[in-house]
């Protein structure tokens, strides 16, 4: 059993011990899943029950940080096209964190080794040395899926499903190339799924193609889009939450 903090919940300025006060502690990278509190597994939840702090993502809700009400909770969110902390001083925190408390919780979105930066901040953990644990979470894809009662794959017509993101990283090539798959799962949709339906489009895929967009995945703000390939640009005005964009034969309405 970890001690535990007696440092005062909600406060990432609460005072801390000396560097040299507490031996190094160990980091939990934790999946906190697409949105609800409850989609969280078992051991995520014990987990951050126990933590001294918890480094947390901008999309991890209040409802799921309640279940950590004795932490210290530090926001590092970041959000596409907004101001948002840099992975550089993330990566700073955690190993400043690993420091100063003996059970230090990165709670991100979704799984953490999926869109979750989780390789540089192993990399920097692993640079002093600082033990860690991942815990895995349900990504958004299978959360979205569920929501929408669409299987990503189907007997005959999708055996297999690509999951992608066409945000690149400063350093990176701008240059996407399209993913290969029966069925595609667009994450951080949003005004970047407009290209790439214009990019399907000019490769042969029909404009009735089905696709369903969903909005605040799991949330009670939940909502749900049924489009085509040729409506999708349309259909993605009325978002202004965090969207994840499924495209594909399988994704056929049943009725």
């Amino acid at each position: 059993m970890f001690s535990m903090s007696s440092a005062p919940a909600n406060s990432a300025n609460a005072p801390t011990p000396p560097l040299s006060a507490t031996p190094i502690g160990k980091v939990y990278l934790i999946g906190a899943g697409p949105g609800a509190a409850d989609l969280i597994t078992v051991r995520g939840a014990r987990l951050l029950a126990l933590a001294d702090v918890v480094l947390h993502d901008a999309l991890v809700t209040e409802e799921m940080l309640e279940l950590c009400p004795q932490a210290v909770k530090i926001s590092v969110g970041k959000r596409s096209g907004q101001r948002s902390t840099a992975q550089q001083v993330i990566n700073e925190r955690l190993i400043e964190c690993a420091h100063q408390y003996r059970m230090v919780v990165r709670l991100k979105g979704g799984d953490p080794m999926l869109f979750g930066r989780a390789d540089e901040e192993l990399r920097a953990l692993d640079s002093q040395n600082i033990p860690y644990e991942i815990v895995p979470g349900i990504t958004a894809a299978l959360a979205a899926a569920s929501s929408a009662q669409r299987p990503l794959t189907k007997r005959g017509i999708a055996r297999s499903v690509s999951l992608f993101t066409s945000s690149t990283a400063p350093d990176e090539p701008t240059e996407f190339i399209m993913p290969n798959g029966d069925t595609l799962v667009q994450y951080m949709g949003g005004r970047e799924a407009t290209a790439t339906a214009q990019r399907l489009l000019s490769l042969g895929y029909a404009r009735t193609t089905p696709v369903v967009v969903v909005e605040n995945c799991s949330r009670d703000n939940e909502r749900i889009l049924d489009l085509e390939l040729g409506t999708l640009e349309q259909g993605l005005t009325q978002c202004s939450g965090p969207v994840l964009v499924m495209i594909g034969e399988a994704l056929a309405n049943r009725g």
